[in-house]
C-alpha cells in the first residue's frame, strides 16, 4: 500500500501521512508475527505412524500461522527413547521448550503416558491448552 503525503484535497498533510504510515507498519508486523505452539501427540507405539502424524500436525500449525515445536520429532534423533534416563532427559528438554510457547496443542483421541505428563504440566503451569482430533479439527476436550 502506498500512502500519499497529500490529503484528498491535494494539500500536504504530514499528520495524516505519519498516522497512516504507522498503521501500515503495525499491520505488517502483525502479519509477520507467528506465535509458537507446542505440539503434543503420541510418539511411542507406532513410531513411524506417530512421526508422520506429528509432521502433519506441525504442518497444520504452520498453515494456521503458528510456529510449531514438536520435541518428539527432534529429540529421538539423538536421544534413545528406550533408555529411561535419556527419555527423562528428552521430557525435561520438552518441558523447557513448552515454557516458551504461547499454547499447547494436544492432538488425537489417545493420550500416551508422555502426553499425559505434558498435559499435566501445562495445566499446572496454567498454559493455554487446545485439543484437536486426528483430522486437525478443534474439539472441546480430549477423549481417552
Amino acid at each position: 500500500m502506498s500512502i500519499n503525503k497529500l490529503n484528498s484535497e491535494g494539500y500536504y498533510d504530514p499528520t495524516a501521512y505519519e498516522a497512516m504510515t504507522l498503521v501500515e507498519k503495525e499491520e505488517r508486523a502483525l502479519r509477520a508475527f507467528r506465535p509458537i505452539v507446542y505440539i503434543c501427540s503420541p510418539f511411542s507405539g507406532d513410531v513411524e505412524g506417530n512421526i508422520a502424524s506429528a509432521q502433519r500436525f506441525s504442518r497444520f500449525a504452520v498453515d494456521k500461522g503458528y510456529i510449531p515445536i514438536a520435541p518428539h520429532l527432534l529429540f529421538p534423533q539423538f536421544l534413545n527413547d528406550n533408555d529411561p534416563k535419556e527419555r527423562q532427559l528428552g521430557l525435561f528438554f520438552g518441558n523447557a521448550l513448552m515454557s516458551k510457547c504461547a499454547e499447547v496443542w494436544v492432538f488425537g483421541s489417545i493420550i500416551s503416558p508422555g502426553m499425559a505428563a505434558e498435559i499435566k504440566r501445562a495445566k499446572w503451569k496454567d498454559y493455554r491448552l487446545r485439543y484437536f482430533n486426528e483430522n486437525c479439527e478443534e474439539v472441546q476436550k480430549c477423549v481417552n
